[in-house]
């Protein structure tokens, strides 16, 4: 293939990349699971690399609160509630129209997981919920394609290569997806935007060796990071290979191919309301009252949590896992909602 040695001529003159992993990098196929923060920051990244194409996929609209930190978006794709995918679309093939790009606005499921995650190099992980990670660990597995899991909330970040066969996968670590309402987001615990450029940057930076084929210089440690108290950690988890793991030994695809398979969310007819189940889950509604106070106006019995998000919207808590998100019909956009101030 024809390499364009002007725009990538930097890139070129780095030794680990030359022209050979240029080449390699033009014929790559990447999927971005989150156009949020880190999603925008690899996808910039990736497009400006040269890799051959990017497959976009996110549920989500643009807001006012995302500027602040995902770097694709300006004040008119607030403005006009652009869905995230077709907005990061727009920006990357001005930034380079050679790229091949693909923009999903849908929400990763097990029903289109095979489908939106097949036919790629490398799946980069832009999301914000275990849920979907672990949706994303399965394929990886299953199929042997390598992914690179990211998060970061307030000011603290975590970054870790997976190659199936060779690393522990992510059910290795986590056996079990944090119970929902326990775990910070940036809706609860904020976000400063330096911590998503750092955690990007390392994402990307892997992912540029196993898409030129430079394995022998990958990450094999877990990076932690917290910019704001200067500390840096590598943890070292290659012995942690599970041989009992669900996953990568046993090879079960519990959210891949989940034994229920009912929907998750069901809009409530007449009532401008759309009910989310988390499942078989217990809430700590004083706990999750605590976390949510600064949030908007609580409200809580024996019986219930209530919880004012917006001028709108309303999310009332129930113990039993079931969630009621008032204000809209929408259940992409109740999902969301949930997945912001719940997690899950």
């Amino acid at each position: 293939m024809n390499i364009d040695m002007n725009r990538y001529s930097r890139q070129i003159l780095f030794a680990p990349i030359g022209p050979s992993g240029q080449e390699k990098l033009g014929r790559a196929r990447v999927a971005i699971v989150g156009l949020g923060a880190l999603g925008t920051a690899l996808a910039n990244h990736m497009a400006r690399a040269g890799v051959g194409m990017l497959r976009l996929i996110d549920r989500d609209f643009v807001e006012e609160s995302n500027l602040q930190r995902q770097m694709l978006f300006d004040e008119a794709d607030a403005q006009n509630f652009m869905p995230k995918a077709v907005a990061a679309e727009r920006k990357l093939r001005a930034i380079n129209s050679t790229l091949t790009l693909e923009a999903h606005v849908t929400d990763l499921t097990w029903k289109n997981a095979e489908s939106l995650l097949s036919g790629v190099d490398l799946i980069l992980d832009g999301s914000d919920n275990f849920q979907v990670r672990y949706l994303v660990n399965d394929f990886s597995v299953k199929h042997g394609v390598p992914w690179i899991y990211g998060g970061a909330v307030s000011a603290r970040g975590m970054s870790y290569t997976i190659r199936p066969g060779v690393t522990p996968c992510l059910r290795c670590l986590f056996p079990d997806a944090p119970a929902p309402g326990t775990t910070e987001t940036c809706d609860t615990a904020g976000v400063i935007g330096p911590i998503i450029h750092v955690i990007a940057a390392y994402q990307a930076t892997e992912a540029l060796k196993l898409l030129c084929g430079a394995e022998e210089a990958l990450e094999t440690r877990m990076r932690h990071i917290d910019l704001w108290h200067n500390q840096a950690q590598a943890l070292q988890v290659s012995a942690q290979k599970n041989d009992q793991c669900p996953c990568c030994a046993k090879r079960q695809w519990d959210y891949l191919d989940p034994v229920e398979k009912e929907a998750q969310e069901i809009s409530m007819c007449g009532r401008q309301s759309v009910q989310i189940s988390l499942g078989q889950v217990k809430l700590d509604l004083d706990s999750l009252a605590e976390r949510l106070r600064h949030v908007g106006e609580t409200e809580r019995n024996p019986f219930m949590l209530r919880v004012q998000i917006d001028e709108q919207h309303r999310l009332a808590v129930f113990p039993d896992g079931r969630i009621l998100v008032q204000g809209t019909t929408d259940t992409a956009l109740a999902k969301n909602l949930v997945a912001k101030y719940i997690g899950f």
